[in-house]
């Protein structure tokens, strides 16, 4: 992931998954997760972080509200492609179960 000035990061339908692109700190994660909330889940289940550029502790508070959100829909949420230092963000928080 890219520190430099990226672009604000955002949540796009792409058949019946979501796809992001961009960066997700706290500079943005407001606005990424507003944009979520104006989409249907996905109905695959399957967002994809390939796209992500930059992110920081608020990625991991967007994407804990998004498995939140499809658990109080009753829908199934898999995020796939997060990118290792994500990842690793997320296995110093102990929380890396809850992004799978």
């Amino acid at each position: 992931m890219n520190s430099d000035i990226a672009a604000p990061g955002r949540f796009a339908a792409d058949g019946d998954r979501w796809l992001f692109a961009g960066a997700l700190t706290f500079r943005d994660a407001g606005d990424a997760f507003k944009n979520s909330e104006r989409m249907p889940l996905p109905a695959s289940g399957v967002v994809d972080f390939g796209g992500m550029v930059h992110a920081d502790s608020s990625a991991l508070a967007v994407l804990l509200a998004l498995k939140r959100r499809a658990a109080a829909e009753r829908a199934p949420l898999k995020f796939v492609a997060i990118p290792a230092a994500l990842d690793s963000l997320a296995r110093v928080y102990g929380i890396e179960a809850l992004l799978t």
